[in-house]
Order: C-alpha cells, then sequence, then structure tokens
C-alpha cells in the first residue's frame, strides 16, 4: 500500500513460521525489474518499501515466496 504509488509503496505481509523469503518485482513484459528482499525471516509481520523511482509509469506485478505460501499482486506506478 499505497496502491497506485509515486515513487514509493510498502509490501506487507506475515509469516506464521520461519522461512527464506523472496520478494520480486516484475514488468508485464516477464522481465525482472527489482529485488526487493531475499533471505531468512522470524514468524511475524514483515514490511519492506519498494522505490520505483528508476521505473517507468505503468503495472506492475511482485511475488512474495516464503516456502508453501507464494502470493503474487498488482501494483500501478503513477509518476
Amino acid at each position: 500500500y499505497p496502491n497506485p504509488f509515486n515513487p514509493t509503496t510498502q509490501i506487507a505481509f506475515e509469516l506464521p513460521d520461519p522461512q527464506t523469503v523472496n520478494i520480486t518485482v516484475w514488468n508485464l513484459a516477464g522481465q525482472q525489474v527489482a529485488t526487493v528482499h531475499y533471505g531468512d525471516l522470524n514468524p511475524g509481520f514483515h514490511s519492506f518499501n519498494f522505490d520505483g523511482s528508476q521505473l517507468a509509469s505503468g503495472a506492475y506485478i511482485y511475488r512474495v515466496d516464503a516456502g508453501p505460501y507464494q502470493a503474487t499482486k498488482k501494483m500501478l506506478l503513477m509518476k
């Protein structure tokens, strides 16, 4: 949140167990444009800032991979 954003937003999620987490951002052409976080996290609520100031306006997809948990969400960058 917020969505749409300019130029920063937060990606937040909660983990029930310790996991290795990979958060990536992709454009709609299927190219990975950023890695927000990669590493081990403890259980609980986590929030990461994403700065899209180096990207063009448009729609992007972010993906959170944390063990068995996977989520893919859309976000809109408006400059």
